[in-house]
């Protein structure tokens, strides 16, 4: 028997994102997964160092790994029209566990039983899916920052509303790692290796 699971992860790296925006440079499902885990690993630390919010360092960030796994069969859905409306919301969101439905059953049914959470984001709490969706809204604001600094107008408007996003959100991981560690997005790799502790 054959299990196509792992082989249809490996194509988030054909889907492309911000897909009605024209982008100086292409981000993959895939990269966008990957700075994603990355920053909610760091949210987790942040949490249990500085702020104090329960969660799951580990479990966050493997969720993080498969937050969007869904675009995969889905594409990806624009924010725009993803949340146009309530309507709309609810109709993706279906469409998005019907997918994860359909991925996870793509392996034999005790890893199956074991993955589906992680794809659903079921397996978090209220704190942790907090800190995975302003991870995954971190990653989108570094891609807006990455597209303006090059001169890139197309993604103003999507700075400022992941900005709004983020503020509203009111997540104290987010808003030190927006202090402490956003700036150095701008710098260079000589700038980044020579920083003075």
């Amino acid at each position: 028997m054959l299990y196509p699971f792992n082989a249809l992860l490996a194509r988030m790296k054909y889907i492309t994102r911000w897909s009605l925006m024209h982008s100086l440079r292409a981000e993959s499902l895939s990269e966008h997964t990957c700075d994603t885990a990355l920053i909610a690993h760091t949210l987790c630390l942040i949490a249990r160092r500085y702020t104090g919010t329960p969660c799951r360092p580990k479990t966050v960030t493997v969720a993080a790994l498969y937050h969007d796994a869904s675009e995969i069969i889905t594409g990806d859905m624009p924010t725009p029209v993803k949340y146009r409306n309530a309507t709309l919301r609810d109709a993706y969101k279906a469409i998005e566990r019907e997918s994860a439905a359909a991925m996870a059953s793509m392996l034999p049914p005790e890893l199956e039983e074991e993955i589906t959470p992680y794809i659903t984001g079921d397996l978090l709490t209220d704190s942790e899916q907090k800190l995975l969706k302003a991870a995954d809204r971190l990653s989108a604001l570094i891609k807006c920052l990455e597209e303006t600094r090059s001169g890139n107008h197309e993604f103003d408007a999507a700075l400022a509303q992941q900005k709004k996003s983020l503020t509203e959100m009111n997540c104290p991981e987010a808003n030190w790692f927006i202090e402490h560690c956003l700036p150095c997005y701008t710098q260079n790799l000589d700038e980044l290796t020579h920083q003075v502790r």
